[in-house]
């Protein structure tokens, strides 16, 4: 059972909880407590490391610097590129490159391999670490390689998640990289703590996406530690082995938590010893008496298998759950696809449904999350001795790792594996965001990787196809799989779980990585493919903006993956504008064409193009705002886009979902809220307005424009409020638009642009 507080907590030395009710100062008093709330808020784990880490002098408002940083090869050439732009000449701290999401995508002739090749010279030219293809995916690296307890790590990828091993990992978009490469800060509000409170020892069979399927589930719907920090403590930990703490760390981005920190000890201990790193080892626990802004409390004893079924990591199930009530549940599922895709597929999954069992069609273990040494093990101690059968059902197993890679197969496990007719690959991340083992077209696939958007395994809703991808643990899979496709949870596996002594082999990374020691060789060349373009000109905000809605989402959440596909799309990810060309292309197909038009206008009006000549209707919209506003000219008010979506941002950190809409022409998004924090940090970083907008009875719609009259000196000035007017018919309608907290440097990129503009005028 998982259940939340509906108050903030103390929490008496890292076992007995006091809520912060009317009765919580007596207790405190006779337990001879004296700590006030604000005193005891410093003694949890995340204070700590935070306020080694910030440079302000002001716990309230953070300007952090990391001790590393860690990117992949659909993130690292744009950020270099930006950082490059910026006057680069080394990288100041450890800045590790990895290959892991574009490796087997053989989409492009050379491009992948190009931007490749750029990641070796970059390591060598300015002083940094790169991990070729097949290696590690980016986050085993870092838990092998780079955590320190007590440190900071920063990855431009939204699974920058190592709070298990000590480390407090933050996931954002590229352009907050940059500000540490060039010496800069992350700054943010000192974030909420809350607590997640274990108590007890998962069961036989029960494993580490179980858990943290059970907690997404219970947090994600209300926000209860969005933007927060969570802090795993409580008697239960001990019962959790480090790679079981790492299955559920790594989920906790699907919480939208900022970060995550876990109290370590002896068993973290051993990890860091096995790794040959013990001197980065420290004991972290919260403080005698430490107070939390919430608290989740997690009893592992209650807890079953369980699925995330399709469209997201929160729509959860027990398994056992989904057996008994198939159809319902399947029925949902379709009603859930219909507002994703509306009319564009034909969905249903009723024919999963065979002799009252839920068949699936394919199974996967892989990447960040499912990859781990102890998920394989405890996978092939089900498999052993089954078969997975030779109709449509398959698996496919990728460890994380090449030193796991080797691991399992010295112990057995990987034979044990193949027998059964699945299939080991090489460590890739291919599968949890579409550039591998994408499923036939209403195939449903089970797997142990973080996310299940829609279409995020590869399926095109534009070509007509759609396949469906349910999370679930990598011991259920493989149950699943031993019983030929058809769902089980893994508390039916009725063998023994064998104990395996993981031994890490060191030489592997010795013999293969590029490892510069932090020494930069300015005499290096970067290696540019044909593929690699530097980021076109972008203007500064004008004292006034003429937008133009060109797409409008009311979903309930709006993924990343919806913004900009992933898989094959990735492969043009070091061009910005071709990449834009795949923008919204499976949620909105007409919007790349919309917002090109609208972007012709802005380019002639950047020749100094008078405003009545420009296409018929934008002069149209421009005619109806000078019978309002005769002082607006083409020199004093921008032309460009915007789209409208309820909840945008679930999800990736790729800063490419801004940057295509940015390089498109667009000019600011409109919403209700923003999913992540790292989203709308990727908007404001690229120079766009991220506004909120009370409410769905919106005065504006599709392909409409909108006025918004001196928002360069609303900017400017902090203004709270932000006048603005839906054009339509001929007529303006004013409606009030805000812009949420910003920094003066936030306040600054987007008078200066973008992150680039910023920099060169610094």
């Amino acid at each position: 059972m998982v259940t939340t507080l509906d108050k903030g907590c103390f929490l008496i030395n890292g076992t007995t909880i006091v809520p912060d009710d009317n009765n919580a100062q007596a207790e405190l008093s006779s337990k001879g407590i004296t700590s006030s709330r604000e005193e005891a808020r410093q003694n949890t784990i995340a204070y700590g490391i935070l306020k080694a880490h910030n440079t302000s002098g002001n716990m309230d408002k953070l300007c952090v610097k990391f001790d590393k940083l860690t990117s992949h090869d659909i993130t690292y050439v744009g950020i270099i590129q930006t950082a490059r732009a910026s006057g680069l000449e080394k990288f100041p701290i450890p800045y590790v490159l990895t290959n892991c999401h574009n490796s087997l995508c053989a989409v492009g002739g050379t491009i992948n391999e190009d931007d490749h090749m750029f990641g070796l010279t970059a390591a060598q030219k300015y002083g940094g670490v790169y991990v070729p293809p097949h290696q590690a995916v980016i986050h085993q690296y870092a838990r092998e390689m780079l955590v320190t307890s007590g440190g900071m790590i920063l990855g431009s990828d939204s699974h920058t998640r190592y709070g298990a091993l000590g480390t407090m990992a933050i996931g954002e978009g590229g352009p907050e990289l940059v500000k540490q490469l060039l010496g800069q800060t992350y700054d943010v509000d000192m974030p909420g703590v809350v607590a997640i409170y274990l108590e007890g020892s998962p069961k036989k069979g029960v494993g580490p996406q179980d858990v943290a399927l059970a907690i997404i589930g219970k947090v994600f719907g209300d926000g209860y530690v969005k933007n927060k920090v969570i802090e795993f403590v409580g008697p239960g930990v001990k019962n959790l082995s480090a790679d079981f703490r790492i299955g559920v760390d790594v989920m906790t981005t699907e919480t939208t938590c900022l970060s995550s920190i876990w109290q370590t000890d002896d068993t973290i201990k051993e990890y860091y010893d096995i790794h040959g790193r013990s001197g980065d080892y420290k004991e972290l626990r919260p403080g005698d008496v430490a107070y939390y802004d919430g608290l989740v409390r997690v009893d592992l004893d209650t807890l079953n298998p369980m699925i995330a079924m399709p469209f997201h990591p929160s729509n959860v199930y027990e398994i056992a759950e989904v057996n008994r009530n198939a159809a319902d549940i399947l029925a949902d599922v379709e009603k859930r696809a219909k507002v994703s895709f509306g009319d564009k597929v034909e969905f249903s999954l009723q024919d999963k449904l065979r002799d009252g069992k839920f068949y699936v069609d394919q199974g996967i273990i892989a990447g960040c999350a499912g990859g781990g040494f102890e998920n394989i093990c405890a996978a092939a101690d089900i498999l052993k001795g089954r078969y997975i059968g030779n109709d449509r059902f398959t698996l496919s197993v990728y460890p994380a790792s090449t030193p796991i890679y080797m691991e399992v197969v010295k112990n057995g496990a990987a034979a044990t594996i193949l027998q059964s007719g699945a299939i080991l690959k090489t460590a890739f991340c291919g599968p949890c965001f579409g550039a591998g083992d994408t499923p036939a077209n209403n195939a449903f696939s089970i797997r142990h990787s973080t996310r299940n958007f829609p279409n995020r395994e590869g399926s095109k809703v534009q070509n007509g196809q759609v396949a469906s991808v349910a999370l679930m643990d990598a011991r259920s899979i493989a149950a699943t799989a031993a019983n030929k496709g058809v769902l089980t949870p893994a508390t039916e596996f009725d063998g023994e779980f064998n104990k395996y002594t993981y031994h890490f082999d060191s030489d592997i990374y010795k013999n293969r990585v590029f490892d510069s020691k932090g020494k930069a060789d300015p005499s290096v060349e970067l290696q540019l493919g044909p593929n690699i373009k530097d980021w076109p000109q972008m203007v500064a905000l004008t004292d006034n903006l003429l937008l133009k809605v060109v797409s409008e989402i009311h979903d309930p959440v709006t993924t990343t993956d919806e913004l900009i596909p992933s898989g094959e799309t990735s492969s043009y990810r070091s061009n910005p504008l071709g990449l834009a060309e795949f923008t919204l292309s499976r949620k909105d197909p007409a919007y790349v064409g919309l917002a090109k038009e609208v972007y012709q206008q802005e380019l002639l009006r950047r020749k100094d193009a008078p405003l009545n000549e420009m296409s018929p209707e934008t002069a149209a919209a421009i005619k109806t705002v000078l019978d309002k506003f005769p002082e607006v000219t083409s020199a004093n008010t921008g032309i460009g886009s915007t789209i409208f979506a309820v909840k945008p941002g679930d999800g990736s950190a790729r800063e490419q979902a801004a940057s295509c809409q940015k390089v498109l022409g667009g000019w600011a998004n409109i919403a209700n809220e923003y999913a992540t924090k790292r989203y709308r940090s990727n908007l404001i970083n690229w120079g766009m307005l991220p506004f909120i907008i009370d409410g769905e009875n919106l005065p504006f719609k599709n392909k409409d424009y909108i006025f918004v009259p001196e928002i360069r000196k609303a900017v400017k000035e902090k203004a709270e409020s932000i006048k603005a007017f839906a054009i339509a018919d001929g007529k303006m309608t004013e409606f009030e638009l805000k812009l949420g907290g910003l920094t003066d440097d936030e306040r600054q990129i987007i008078l200066d642009g973008c992150l680039i503009n910023f920099n060169r005028v610094k």
